[in-house]
């Protein structure tokens, strides 16, 4: 079987950074510093970075479904106007939405009914057991999510700060599509209501990993449909088929499988990361959330960001955005999702005092250096699958975990990395 894996076309590689502040976290736009926002994008850019993804809480922007917060979109084009200063480019995420493993959602969205348990949902600043009103076929939560995108999206029309529009983050982990068929009308809906308001926009979604390990109805198929370009977001340390927490090869497998079932569309990984502890903190070990990855020491969580940003280059991602700016100041850590997942608290670039770990230093060298994505090379590779994309589908949870299998034995034969992932440097 022959699958063609190569860029559509060559285009320079985007290096990003998820943000939030270190100091307010997903309470940024109700406490937003400008100043604050102005310093932590001069300290990005001043790594090497060149774009940030930023996410726009929904019950901020929208507190009811006929009201959109002039304040917030306001702030909003502030936030594109320090990017532009410091020379980044923004995707701004709609709907936001699942976040850190805590669904954020306005009271208006949310259901009478309990709903499962699986990720706490806060609404009006409170942990509520209030289910999801499936925002995919009820229509007047379609109408409202189409009147914020038509409204941010005019507001931002031009913006030289502007790179794309994001339509969701890992919209599955908050509702599932009744079917593919709603799938692609709130595709449609959504996708018009922007370029509606912007011709020129270019847009995407926030796809991951448990898209691509379960049928969740929208994936890079239907994605590709009406989007400029797919997003992957993978961690290892989630993975139960990975060689534990910091094996890059996950990174670029994910990818390749995006672009396949994705009919050959282009493929940014927009997440990824691995949270951090320096030798002898007491958190190391700790977490409430069992289901929480381990810590990873800081220079073991530097190598394994420099092996991954070198694998997703090679493999003809078009860009890697890291998760994520900074750790979070102590005063959040009572607050969700920092009460119960303390893995949370440390995935930053830098620590909450701005004082760089490591991985900077790595970013910044990788900066130095990054270029288009080879056209030739393993990334042309694709041995390693040996079924058809609509067979994928049929038992994602087996195929995913051979195809691995597969591809990191390819991987070997091409000279890839051998031996234990695991081990630093």
């Amino acid at each position: 079987m022959s699958v063609d894996l190569r860029p559509t076309q060559a285009v320079p590689f985007r290096l990003g950074v998820n943000y939030w502040p270190a100091r307010t976290a997903m309470g940024w736009w109700t406490a937003f510093d400008p100043a604050e926002v102005a310093a932590d994008f001069g300290r990005i850019a001043g790594c090497g970075f060149d774009s940030v993804r930023i996410f726009l809480t929904w019950e901020d922007f929208q507190p009811t479904p006929s009201c959109v917060d002039s304040t917030m979109v306001a702030r909003l084009v502030s936030t594109l106007d320090k990017a532009s200063g410091a020379g980044l480019s923004v995707m701004p995420t709609l709907f936001t939405g699942h976040m850190s493993g805590v669904n954020w959602i306005p009271s208006w969205a949310l259901r009478d009914e309990a709903g499962d348990d699986r990720f706490r949902v806060v609404s009006g600043g409170r942990v509520t057991a209030s289910g999801l009103v499936n925002w995919y076929s009820d229509p007047s939560i379609l109408r409202a999510q189409s009147a914020l995108a038509r409204e941010v999206a005019g507001a931002l029309a031009g913006h030289s700060a502007l790179w794309a529009w994001d339509l969701g983050n890992e919209n599955s982990n908050c509702v599932v599509p009744p079917d593919k068929a709603h799938a692609r009308e709130w595709l449609l809906r959504v996708t018009d209501a922007i370029r509606g308001a912007d011709a020129g926009a270019l847009v995407t979604l926030g796809l991951h990993m448990e898209d691509l390990e379960q049928d969740r109805t929208l994936g890079p198929r239907e994605a590709a449909e009406a989007c400029d370009f797919l997003q992957m977001h993978g961690y290892p340390g989630y993975a139960s088929w990975a060689d534990g927490p910091t094996d890059e090869r996950v990174l670029p497998f994910l990818a390749r499988l995006t672009r396949w079932l994705g009919g050959g569309a282009d493929v940014l990984f927009a997440e990824f990361g691995v949270p951090t502890t320096q030798s002898g903190d007491p958190d190391r070990e700790r977490s409430i959330d069992v289901s929480s990855p381990a810590l990873v020491e800081e220079q073991a969580g530097a190598a394994y960001i420099d092996r991954a940003l070198g694998a997703l280059l090679e493999c003809g991602s078009t860009g890697a955005m890291l998760w994520c700016y900074s750790d979070y100041a102590e005063n959040l850590w009572g607050l969700p999702p920092f009460d119960l997942a303390v893995h949370e608290r440390s995935f930053g670039l830098w620590r909450a005092d701005v004082s760089p770990k490591p991985a900077v230093a790595v970013v910044e060298a990788f900066a130095k250096r990054c270029a288009a994505p080879p056209a030739d090379g393993p990334v042309a590779d694709s041995t390693w699958i040996d079924i058809e994309a609509a067979e994928f589908y049929r038992a994602p949870g087996s195929e995913l975990p051979r195809l691995y299998r597969r591809y990191c034995e390819a991987l070997g034969r091409l000279g890839g990395p051998p031996g234990n992932v695991n081990e630093p440097g």
